[in-house]
């Protein structure tokens, strides 16, 4: 375990505390931290991701205490990849050739992730607000993550991405860039407001202009011949090598393959998370074409992991009949928004869906490399893309 260090900030006397496993976080303390009991932040789904991924990646957690009370409370991913692994085309994000070939060219890159890797949000820190100010709070991570990063003697990370903040935050997340991190944004979130008059899928349909709901029809036509079927733990065992072949049918698509996840690992988080976490099986006869996972939150259903046998896809609309399922998950939990993360942002915008500017945060650990990353991330910029309204009125 990491040396426990001290701080002391303008009026508050902060120390934060360091844990290789969740095994040894004081539970109470850490609890106490996350009074909204944010699921990715809980020990519980933390433990799971530690249980089945720790031969991929690292994992290093921090309680921030204001003298004895944690006010505060992060999550890390330590992660090694070659950046041969890269699909720049399809990258989330529009990079130029100029950090193509200079700063990822055959490099073997080492980074410490303040987030969660596997979800779109703002999952990875977490502190009170009442006890302590951004400024503070902000500047007591950045010491906090740097000083994981010195710990790390041979493997040590030579970036430390922070990751990744709403619109509603950035005043108080921009706090970082005092501390050397460099912002920039990704692709936008794809995020559906569900309005309270939607009682049923079939009041969403009604509000769809003809075109759409037209559109929308003909998708259920066509997937007519699927059977979706909510999955238990169990089910998820006897479709394992089902599962990882269709997800893997799905990551091969996608530009970043780190820390891909697996049906173990969903497995655990249904046993886990029971409810909160919702895994839907696609079925073609009796055969699984498909899944979709998504965690139900307080206020909004997370669409996460899907999996999908592109042999029947264009068919039976697999891909836009989960989406639709999405929405219709999101009506019956009663909640404000389903969020559909990045990609593919035209299909989703026909749901109704909106893009949504997420920002990032890095550093590099060398003062020297850290001045020349801040022309090399100007360079990045958002992927371009299109929207469609499939309302009959323009909705907030």
């Amino acid at each position: 375990m990491l040396e426990k260090i001290r701080n002391k900030y303008k009026g508050v006397s902060l120390r934060y505390e360091f844990y290789n496993h969740t095994k040894d976080i004081p539970s109470k303390d850490w609890n106490l931290a996350n009074p909204k009991e944010n699921i990715f932040l809980s020990l519980e789904y933390l433990k799971t991701l530690e249980d089945t991924l720790s031969e991929t990646m690292k994992f290093r957690y921090i309680l921030f205490y204001d003298k004895e009370t944690p006010i505060g409370l992060a999550a890390t991913q330590l992660i090694k990849f070659n950046s041969a692994q890269l699909k720049f085309q399809e990258f989330p994000c529009r990079v130029s050739d100029t950090i193509k070939n200079t700063l990822f060219k055959n490099l073997d890159v080492k980074v410490l992730v303040c987030g969660n890797l596997f979800s779109c949000g703002e999952h990875g820190f977490i502190y009170d607000s009442d006890r302590i100010t951004a400024e503070q709070a902000f500047e007591s991570l950045s010491d906090a993550l740097r000083e994981i990063r010195k710990s790390e003697n041979s493997d040590k990370p030579s970036f430390i991405l922070l990751k990744e903040f709403w619109p509603h935050s950035f005043d108080n997340s921009d706090n970082i860039k005092e501390h050397d991190f460099r912002e920039f944004k990704i692709d936008v979130n794809m995020v559906l407001s569900i309005l309270p008059q939607w009682n049923t899928f079939d009041d969403y349909l009604a509000s769809m202009r003809t075109k759409f709901r037209t559109r929308t029809k003909k998708v259920f036509k066509k997937s007519a011949a699927l059977v979706v079927q909510d999955f238990t733990p169990s089910d998820i065992d006897t479709f394992q090598s089902e599962i990882n072949e269709l997800y893997l049918s799905v990551i091969e698509k996608a530009d970043f393959k780190i820390g891909k996840l697996n049906a173990v690992t969903f497995k655990n988080l249904k046993q886990t998370l029971g409810e909160s976490f919702i895994f839907k099986g696609y079925f073609l006869k009796e055969k699984l074409v498909g899944f979709t996972t998504a965690f139900v939150l307080d206020d909004a259903v997370e669409a996460n992991h899907i999996g999908i046998d592109y042999n029947y896809n264009k068919e039976y609309s697999i891909y836009q009949k989960m989406l639709y399922d999405y929405v219709d998950l999101a009506i019956s939990k009663n909640i404000k928004e389903l969020r559909l993360g990045r990609t593919a942002e035209i299909i989703k915008s026909c749901v109704g869906a909106k893009p949504i500017e997420m920002k990032l945060y890095v550093r590099h650990g060398n003062s020297i490399s850290n001045t020349l990353l801040k022309p090399l991330v100007e360079l990045i910029s958002p992927s371009e893309y299109e929207v469609r309204n499939p309302f009959k009125l323009q909705l907030d």
